[in-house]
């Protein structure tokens, strides 16, 4: 008898407080992501004690549709403090019926929700731990608010019909990963991302990109330095994969094979020196075979972070 007693005691108490605790999370959530969707627009270092955020913020699973990820998240965290929220807002002495009405209408959601966010969640830890190997707090405590918001939404209310809940929750999770699989699907097969061009682009780079090799990428161009090599080359291979995905992008590449894609072949038979791939012209020198990023930092007078990650 006592133990029914304390445990509908237990329930009655997350019942009455897991709105609250919903949107408590919820915007925190929100300014951590706010906060780091500023670092990412203006392009400055996220504070972290591991090291690991601007390798994350700097890799191609950063951002969506051309924007940034924690743009996605701080909105989702904004609408699940809403919906958490919202209906606090409505004067119960007045208007019960309303918000008695609007309190059903947002537990679907909120449960909608919190199944997507945690799902993402789950499947960006993946991301963490084997794409991009890197450690993010912030990632990391986004997937605990999410967590603790899912368990909070399923204990939070006595849910009618619980199997129908398990049901709706598995197509929800099902609709995310798959939603998430498409959206990162030129990330995942990054040949994908050029199949429009014409001509051949060679072996995909896996290697992820931190934010010292997208800023030498970046050096390299401002000089009007240049690489010269082919799509079949390994070694130019091998230097891209040095660079990462992204900066692999954003380095001054000449295609010298006529079968590549973009080729520049006239560029290359003009530069006599150019007698092998890759060759690296950097302030007038040139530099056969691939190179390691210190080297091509040194000759190109880049002072920036050398905290190169491949």
């Amino acid at each position: 008898m006592v133990t029914q007693r304390r445990r509908r005691a237990s329930n009655l108490w997350i019942h009455r407080w897991s709105r609250w605790i919903i949107g408590a999370i919820a915007l925190m959530g929100a300014c951590g992501t706010a906060y780091l969707t500023v670092i990412k627009v203006m392009g400055g270092d996220a504070t972290c004690p591991v090291g690991g955020c601007d390798r994350v913020l700097s890799s191609d699973y950063a951002e969506v549709f051309g924007l940034p990820l924690t743009l996605f998240g701080c909105l989702g965290y904004l609408g699940m403090a809403v919906m958490a929220l919202g209906p606090f807002l409505i004067n119960p002495e007045r208007q019960q019926e309303l918000r008695n009405r609007l309190e059903d209408i947002t537990w679907p959601l909120l449960f909608i929700g919190a199944t997507a966010m945690l799902v993402f969640s789950a499947y960006l830890m993946y991301l963490l731990a084997f794409e991009i190997k890197a450690a993010c707090p912030y990632c990391i405590t986004s997937a605990l608010f999410a967590a603790t918001m899912f368990v909070t939404t399923i204990l939070g209310r006595r849910w009618n019909d619980v199997g129908q809940l398990v049901f709706r929750g598995f197509i929800i999770a099902m609709v995310t990963l798959l939603s998430t699989l498409a959206v990162y699907a030129n990330v995942n097969n990054p040949q994908g991302a050029d199949a429009n061009i014409p001509g051949q682009a060679g072996p995909p780079i896996t290697t992820v990109s931190g934010e010292a090799e997208m800023q030498l990428a970046q050096h390299l161009t401002a000089i009007d330095a240049k690489m010269y090599g082919a799509w079949w080359c390994p070694h130019c291979h091998d230097q891209k994969q040095l660079f990462g995905q992204t900066a692999a992008k954003a380095i001054p590449y000449v295609e010298c094979d006529a079968e590549g894609q973009n080729p520049q072949t006239a560029v290359c038979r003009a530069a006599p020196e150019v007698q092998g791939f890759p060759t690296w012209e950097v302030n007038g020198e040139f530099f056969v075979g691939a190179q390691s990023l210190d080297i091509l930092a040194d000759a190109s007078g880049y002072t920036g972070d050398r905290n190169f990650q491949n």
